[in-house]
């Protein structure tokens, strides 16, 4: 009745994954690391698991590739870094198999453990977020007929960003139902560095697509909160004036300029620490990205107007 399709990079989690699916289910992994087919040999999948190759094109296109191989009628899609729950096998199918024809697709409840004994970090309020997102494909299970009606996911989306919100947007615009199931599924935090709140600044480009493809109400639709990228541009923008102006020697205003940049920089990095852990590490990683997160932004916002509009 299903097969469950988990695109990687070669995470190490990958096997704590495979072992929580168990053997019950058939199990797509596709490799989506660009290099020779030999690297596959690396992975050391399970016997009853099967390895396709999508060569390095993103998460997507990873997808596509895992359901395009599959042969049920529903195609579960897992990320490699994710544990399901015990009894997770059963709790699919229970989900999945009286649900009427018009439902297309259900989602996972989506738990993310949260620190013992202090405030989570940023990036773990980052992550922790998933918990409530609608239609991530942590664990998203989708009708296959559907998913060849409409294309699947969209393969412009280069990371794993909005590509599950574009689909579920498309299934739900073309009349089909989304619901959230019983079973549980476990996203664990990663520690992706220093600079991993700066680098998922990337996504903005990806959001200008969903506004070209979706219109102005896409963030709504999804049940997403209101981004900050016009506070970003402000900052930017009193930053690059406070700069441009005392190059001109023009002091007063570029003093102005400056506090006006000062005092948003400073509000939303208070917005970042106010709700952590406050330790030194964390007020110091706070403090630098901050500063670099608004023109990242606004960089990145730009450069995906410029490719949606070529």
């Amino acid at each position: 009745m299903i097969t469950v399709v988990i695109p990687t990079v070669g995470r190490p989690t990958l096997h704590d994954t495979l072992a929580a699916v168990g053997p019950d289910v058939p199990v797509i992994v596709v490799d989506d690391r660009r290099g020779h087919p030999a690297s596959l040999a690396a992975l050391r999948m399970p016997p009853h698991v099967r390895v396709v190759r999508s060569g390095g094109r993103g998460p997507a296109a990873a997808r596509n590739a895992g359901w395009r191989a599959a042969d049920t009628p529903w195609v579960v899609f897992l990320d490699d870094d994710v544990v399901p729950a015990p009894g997770w096998a059963q709790a699919v199918w229970k989900d999945l198999v009286d649900l009427p024809p018009e439902v297309a697709g259900s989602q996972g409840r989506i738990r993310v453990p949260r620190p013992e004994g202090r405030r989570p970090t940023d990036a773990e309020r980052h992550t922790a977020g998933l918990a409530g997102a609608l239609w991530v494909t942590a664990d998203m299970a989708y009708r296959r007929e559907v998913l060849q009606a409409l294309g699947g996911f969209d393969e412009r989306f280069p990371r794993a960003y909005r590509e599950d919100a574009d689909l579920a947007l498309r299934v739900t615009r073309a009349g089909h139902r989304l619901v959230k199931g019983e079973r549980v599924t476990v996203h664990p935090v990663r520690d992706d560095g220093f600079w991993a709140s700066v680098r998922h600044q990337r996504g903005n480009a990806d959001d200008a697509l969903m506004r070209r493809l979706h219109g102005p109400g896409w963030r709504a639709a999804i049940g997403g909160a209101p981004g900050r990228l016009r506070l970003h541009a402000a900052t930017t923008a009193a930053g690059l004036a406070a700069a441009l102006l005392a190059t001109g020697r023009q002091r007063t205003a570029a003093l102005a300029a400056g506090a006006v940049w000062a005092a948003l920089t400073a509000q939303f990095a208070w917005r970042r620490i106010a709700p952590g852990p406050r330790t030194p590490d964390e007020v110091l990683r706070m403090a630098v990205t901050s500063v670099l997160i608004p023109p990242v932004a606004c960089a990145h916002r730009l450069r995906g107007e410029w490719r949606v509009r070529r």
